[in-house]
């Protein structure tokens, strides 16, 4: 494909657009990072069980598919990139658009991001400890930022292979962990024993929940690329469902390989999950290997949110004249402010907020996000009986009812056992609707000015 020339007389050759294989691996690269590789930690407090803990990755990943399957349908009637703000906005009202976006451009992909980049550096300065976590961290984002600002061709070259590798080296590890283990550890049973049953309907094990439904946040990134995807109403489907599969076998594997050969008592309360695992297989020289290692694939989350969450911010100027400069585009059509202004928020939280307070606002805010994009479903259909529909749920309305019981069981524990980050998340929300109040005012007094 011919490069766009501005020079006169010339004319623009169209944009790239990003394959399947692309979106794919930004599904798959969205999810597969921090909440996996340090979330364990944090559920091992309050859960001794291996087959509970188990549970937890294959029923949020349950959850997470049946998010897929109803987010196919709606990409699939509603074709523009913007994820839940293109959604919530053509279902509900432009302020419910606008207040997803605010979600998005304050916490949803700066937050994660910073998360992914923290743990990055964590698992680097495990290995070399003159190294600063922090600046580690802050260079990442800062040299992906320029590489995603540039083309897309560059942008999706370095995705695809980021990807590809981060899923390799999650596979040796899991299988060179269980050929090399000497003697597998036996503190955690994988059998359902006495007392599971009222763990998993515990409160214990939906705050356990919220930080697996974060490590899945992502399943639904392909929806942000949408009018940049070749074939949308053909492609999405596949690439959300098919990504979202591949990451549940993943997970599964990592947590059962994780706490087959590490003791309980070593990861709880950790972040840095690999490494201690890898520390037990390996010895301290193969950890070293493997920490790097493991460092190394969260550079593909890092990427795959710099590189989908801008696409929010961009259609957010689009529609609202008052963030018109996040519209704003490269030769190549890429939104390079959007991008630099989502890592600019993301360097913020990289050295001003602690890993969990992050993680627990974070993923209770997306997850209010997504439950009302979620329900939208059920509102298209009936507002909207015969709009196109290239892609359907299946089995509707069981899917998006299951993700919809999930996920509000787990945001109504949040508020009672973790108020301080649920009533954050909910001022976040509250903000926002504020702010698109005082940009609808604005625009209307602009507009009025210009009138007279």
């Amino acid at each position: 494909m011919t490069e766009p020339d501005s020079g006169p007389g010339r004319v623009r050759a169209a944009p790239e657009r990003f394959s399947a294989r692309t979106a794919m691996a930004v599904v798959v690269a969205n999810m597969v990072g921090t909440g996996v590789f340090t979330s364990l930690g944090y559920q091992l407090l309050d859960i001794q069980s291996g087959f509970v803990l188990l549970l937890l990755w294959v029923v949020g990943g349950i959850t997470a598919l049946c998010g897929a399957l109803t987010y196919a349908e709606l990409g699939s009637a509603l074709p523009r990139s913007g994820g839940e703000y293109n959604f919530l906005s053509e279902i509900y009202h432009p302020a419910a658009g606008f207040v997803s976006g605010w979600v998005s451009a304050t916490i949803g992909f700066a937050a994660p991001t910073a998360l992914a980049a923290i743990t990055f550096g964590e698992y680097l300065t495990a290995v070399f400890p003159a190294l600063s976590p922090t600046w580690l961290a802050v260079g990442l984002v800062a040299a992906l930022t320029a590489v995603h600002a540039s083309t897309r061709r560059s942008s999706g070259g370095v995705q695809r292979a980021f990807t590809v590798l981060k899923v390799g080296l999650i596979l040796i590890f899991c299988l060179a962990a269980w050929m090399l283990v000497e003697a597998p550890q036996t503190d955690v049973g994988f059998l359902p024993g006495p007392g599971d049953l009222s763990l998993t309907l515990s409160g214990a094990f939906a705050v356990a929940l919220i930080f697996v439904n974060y490590a899945y946040t992502g399943w639904n990134a392909a929806t942000y690329l949408t009018s940049e995807l070749e074939s949308p109403e053909r492609h999405l489907s596949r690439v959300l469902i098919r990504g979202t599969l591949i990451v549940l076998v993943l997970y599964v594997l990592l947590n059962f390989t994780f706490l087959y050969v590490a003791p309980a008592s070593e990861m709880a309360g950790q972040i840095e999950i690999g490494y201690i695992a890898a520390r037990h297989v390996f010895g301290e020289t193969g950890a070293d290997v493997m920490g790097v290692a493991l460092a190394l694939l969260l550079i593909s989350t890092v990427s795959a949110m710099i590189m989908a969450g801008p696409r929010v911010l961009q259609v957010i100027g689009e529609d609202f004249h008052a963030f018109r400069p996040l519209a704003r585009v490269n030769a190549y059509d890429v939104p390079t402010t959007a991008i630099v202004f989502q890592s600019l928020v993301t360097l913020t939280f990289i050295v001003t907020a602690s890993f969990e307070s992050i993680l627990v606002f974070a993923g209770f805010t997306l997850g209010v996000n997504t439950f009302f994009t979620v329900l939208g479903v059920f509102a298209l259909r009936r507002r909207q009986p015969d709009l196109p529909r290239p892609y359907r749920v299946p089995a509707f309305p069981l899917p998006p009812l299951v993700y919809l019981g999930v996920t509000g069981w787990t945001l109504a524990y949040i508020l009672r056992d973790r108020p301080e980050e649920g009533w954050m998340g909910l001022g976040i929300i509250a903000a926002g609707g504020a702010f698109y109040l005082a940009t609808v005012l604005l625009g209307r007094q602009r507009d009025g000015t210009a009138d007279g």
